[in-house]
C-alpha cells in the first residue's frame, strides 16, 4: 500500500496521539502483591481452599462470583453474574461497595493502581 506524505504524516500522528493518551498497561509485581494481600489475609486464604470470614481465593480468575459451595454470599454477589477477570477484580478491589451494591465485604478498597496490579498479578499465581 503506498501512502501519500501527507497520509503518512497524518497516520503516523495519529499513531503517536494514541500511544500518548492510552492509559499505561501496568504489570503486577508478585512479591509487592504478596505484601498487599496482608491487607486480606484475615478474611482470605489464598494457599488453601477452605473459607474465612470471605471465600477463599484458590483460582478466582475465572470463577464466577458467588459460585463457591460451602461459603454463604450476599445475594447481591450471587446475582452480579461477574466473572471474575484482571477487569472486573480490579474493579472491585478499587471500591467493593461501589462495584457491587450489598457486598458483604467490609473492605473500603485500594487506592493505588500499582496495589491493585500487584495483588491481581499475586492472586494469578499458585500459591
Amino acid at each position: 500500500m503506498i501512502l501519500s506524505k501527507h497520509a503518512h504524516t497524518a497516520m503516523a500522528a495519529l499513531i503517536g496521539f494514541l500511544v500518548a493518551v492510552a492509559p499505561p498497561v501496568q504489570a503486577g509485581d508478585i512479591e509487592a502483591g504478596a505484601k498487599v494481600f496482608k491487607k486480606c489475609k484475615a478474611c482470605h486464604y489464598v494457599d488453601k481452599e477452605k473459607n474465612k470470614t470471605g471465600p477463599h481465593l484458590v483460582g478466582i480468575i475465572g470463577r464466577t462470583a458467588g459460585s463457591l459451595e460451602g461459603y454463604k454470599y450476599s445475594k447481591a454477589m450471587k446475582a452480579s453474574g461477574i466473572v471474575w477477570d484482571e477487569t472486573t477484580l480490579a474493579d472491585y478491589l478499587r471500591a467493593p461497595k461501589k462495584y457491587i451494591k450489598g457486598t458483604k465485604m467490609a473492605f473500603a478498597g485500594l487506592r493505588k493502581d500499582a496495589d491493585i496490579a500487584n495483588i491481581i498479578a499475586y492472586l494469578k499465581t499458585p500459591n
